[in-house]
């Protein structure tokens, strides 16, 4: 796998997830009702970001929470027969509040399906949006982001590669060819 170009660096992705920040808050006309829920690994850190920018716009501090999606995937035989799944923090009731689903990257859908049955398997929510920071394309599952950092067309042979401190120790966001 080799780097084909750094699409996004610090400076750009702090203001992709601002602009994300103020849409939701324009969407949901305030934040009052709204739950921010970090698809675990890289979704966590992102809504802890998503949730301090809302805090410093509104005023407001939006409850943060987190899921592992481990038993919901569709391909879970596929991946290990003995899955490691992490634990589900929602330190709330997500029933009647607007969920906002956040992750690092979408590509087939199929994590963002995963993670909508995790959060109804917790309580019944008004309504579950979700937030990207990338959006690469080839969807199979018709499932669309509400809120997206960017929109990059990639082919099947890239990979979009988003890296964070807590887990890689730098910020930015890399396209990799994967091919030979």
């Amino acid at each position: 796998m080799r780097l084909k170009a750094q699409i996004m660096d610090e400076a750009a992705l702090g203001r992709a997830l601002m602009r994300i920040s103020h849409e939701i808050a324009e969407h949901n006309k305030g934040v009052e009702n709204v739950l921010l829920v970090g698809i675990r690994r890289r979704g966590e850190p992102i809504a802890r970001r998503i949730r301090a920018n809302i805090e410093r716009n509104e005023g407001f501090t939006v409850p943060c929470g987190s899921i592992d999606i481990g038993f919901y995937r569709d391909d879970l035989s596929k991946l290990d027969e003995l899955p490691t799944v992490r634990r589900t923090e929602l330190p709330f009731d997500v029933t009647d509040r607007d969920v906002v689903l956040t992750d690092d990257v979408i590509y087939t859908g199929r994590t963002a399906r995963a993670a909508i049955e995790a959060v109804f398997s917790c309580g019944r929510p008004r309504s579950i949006q979700l937030a990207v920071l990338v959006d690469r394309g080839h969807r199979e599952l018709p499932i669309r982001p509400d809120y997206v950092g960017k929109n990059l067309p990639t082919s099947r042979q890239e990979l979009v590669e988003v890296r964070l401190p807590e887990f890689d120790g730098e910020t930015g966001v890399f396209l990799m060819d994967l091919g030979e």
